[in-house]
């Protein structure tokens, strides 16, 4: 394919890859229960080295019926805006947090925002939040020159 054009791309600083992670609000979390696959978007936090999902559960979610099936999470943050562009990629598990001393209903507002749910009946869904447990990051971008 000789006439594909292709633009390269460089290794993340560790400084960059934080920087766009605390700046995040939203990604995408990839999971799986054997060989189906689920990518869904998400809305996060990174503080302090601790990657936070705030979920909504209706006792009938598919995304918490494959959290719970899977072993290793991706998530996935990027951006590609004329031809610049960059990409972080976390790996890990992901495990519920539990504790409600840290983590109270104003907490959860002040780090998330409003919570989105789609048909389900506010008095049925529960606010749940998850962390990832970073084993793996990588970022990558399109090289800066100038």
């Amino acid at each position: 394919m000789e006439h594909i054009d292709y633009v390269y791309t460089v290794g993340m600083s560790e400084e960059d890859v934080e920087r766009h992670l605390a700046a995040a609000e939203t990604g995408v979390l990839s999971l799986a229960d054997e060989s189906r696959a689920y990518a869904v978007p998400v809305h996060c936090k990174y503080e302090d080295g601790v990657l936070l999902f705030r979920l909504t559960d209706d006792a009938d979610s598919e995304k918490l019926t494959f959290l719970d099936a899977t072993t290793e999470a991706s998530f996935v943050l990027y951006e590609a805006t004329n031809g610049d562009s960059w990409s972080v990629l976390v790996r890990g598990p992901v495990t519920p947090v539990d504790d409600p001393d840290q983590y109270d209903e104003a907490a959860i507002n002040e780090r998330f925002g409003p919570a989105r749910i789609f048909d389900e009946d506010i008095g049925d869904t529960d606010v749940r939040l998850f962390e990832l447990d970073i084993e793996s990051v990588t970022g990558r971008q399109t090289p800066q020159f100038g």
